[in-house]
């Protein structure tokens, strides 16, 4: 298990950390800043020691977490490395995984699933295609964002969210589980939910959103997808 250092701060843009195991290109780590691959976010990249990170994933079980290098030749199991963050990339994740919540909150329909790219972002809705009216989504996202509202999270345990399903707003999506707690994230009248990705502290630093498309992805898939301004 590693120490994941992105769930307590976001805002970390690198560390040093030891070398646990080298598998082909995935070395894992004893703590990390990079976020891997999960719940339709992308995989951080950057810098590890001498090699590049071209995406992280989620290792075997628990905490673990797979940097996959594009040279792993110089990285050995026990020496100490400098992780570096590609910041700019991380930080339009963090923004546009924060958009998303809250365009869940403005589209009130169960949400079928969704994804976070570094150039835009979606979420997917079980809802009748005519209640999505573009301008008016955009217009409500935008009042939201220049709120300036503070996000929070906090942590409750397994057993709480099981008596709490309301709490889980994806459908395709499950809330990491299996260390006896789960990571909610705040945005306070807002939004409440399950989550483990990386969000900015304050809806200000999304800055303007524009809504790219709205289309069909099946009977009960009706995609909306936004694009930094």
């Amino acid at each position: 298990m590693a120490e994941l250092l992105f769930r307590d701060d976001a805002y970390l843009r690198g560390c040093e950390a030891t070398v646990v195991s080298v598998h082909e290109n995935a070395v894992e780590l004893d703590r990390t800043v990079f976020y891997p691959m999960g719940g339709g976010q992308a995989g951080d990249t950057g810098r590890l020691g001498p090699a590049r990170v071209i995406d992280t994933r989620k290792g075997a079980g628990g905490d673990s977490v797979l940097h996959l290098v594009d040279d792993a030749s110089g990285i050995v199991p026990g020496t100490k490395v400098e992780l570096t963050l590609d910041w700019e990339r991380r930080h339009r994740l963090m923004r546009y995984h924060t958009a998303l919540h809250l365009l869940g909150s403005v589209v009130r329909a169960p949400v079928t699933g969704g994804r976070i790219a570094e150039d835009k972002a979606h979420l997917d809705f079980d809802i009748d295609m005519e209640k999505l009216r573009k301008e008016e989504i955009e217009a409500l996202l935008q009042q939201l964002i220049q709120s300036n509202l503070e996000t929070r999270a906090a942590w409750i345990t397994d057993a709480e969210l099981d008596a709490r399903p309301e709490l889980v707003r994806t459908m395709s999506v499950a809330p990491p589980r299996g260390e006896g707690r789960v990571r909610l994230l705040e945005i306070p009248g807002i939004d409440l939910q399950a989550c483990g990705g990386t969000h900015v502290k304050n809806t200000g630093e999304i800055g303007r959103i524009a809504i790219q498309r709205i289309r069909s992805e099946g009977k009960r898939n009706k995609r909306v997808t936004l694009a930094f301004a």
